[in-house]
């Protein structure tokens, strides 16, 4: 086998593109998973905590009334969600797993890797909003998954970590299901 060099996982400054760093990319699950929690929130909790605000209105006093100072606290927390929700809705670029490109690593892959020691390990490149390290999802963006992109299999990628840096060999990676 040909030893070769590791790929460096970040541009020489550390940073991404900042074209793609305007980019919320996600997969239609992720963006299915916003749209039902926001959804959510405007149909079925809101509603339900103005009608618990216009119950204590009615019980007189609001200075000292808890229910409707807590039903102003969580319809405010509500209020923020949803805006958070549909301003990352509203820049999302649902890009399908299923569709992408083979011939390397891209967004939405599924990558196995072995570490140094021999350990492998399974990460699935995913959006910001649908990180979910349980379950191996990581961010396009983190260092992990930002080393991982475009590598072929057999490659050695050098990734960046606050306890030095670790190299991993892509054993293989597959998309969709």
């Amino acid at each position: 086998m040909i030893a070769r060099q590791p790929r460096r996982a970040l541009k020489s400054d550390g940073q991404v593109s900042t074209q793609l760093e305007r980019n919320n990319l996600i997969t239609p699950i992720g963006f299915e998973k916003l749209k039902s929690e926001r959804d959510e929130l405007l149909k079925k909790e809101r509603p339900r905590i103005v009608e618990e605000v216009r119950q204590a209105v009615l019980q007189g006093d609001r200075s000292e009334n808890a229910e409707y100072i807590y039903g102003k606290k969580r319809l405010r927390e509500i209020d923020r969600r949803v805006r958070f929700l549909n301003k990352r809705l509203d820049i999302a670029r649902v890009i399908d797993p299923a569709e992408q490109n083979p011939d390397c690593v891209r967004f939405g892959a599924t990558v196995i890797v072995e570490d140094e020691k021999g350990a492998q390990r399974i990460y699935t490149i995913v959006g910001e909003d649908e990180i979910d390290l349980a379950a191996r999802k990581i961010s396009w963006k983190s260092p992990m998954g930002a080393g991982l992109l475009k590598a072929h299999k057999g490659d050695e990628v050098e990734i960046e970590t606050p306890r030095g840096p670790i190299v991993l060999t892509v054993l293989d990676y597959r998309y969709g299901g």
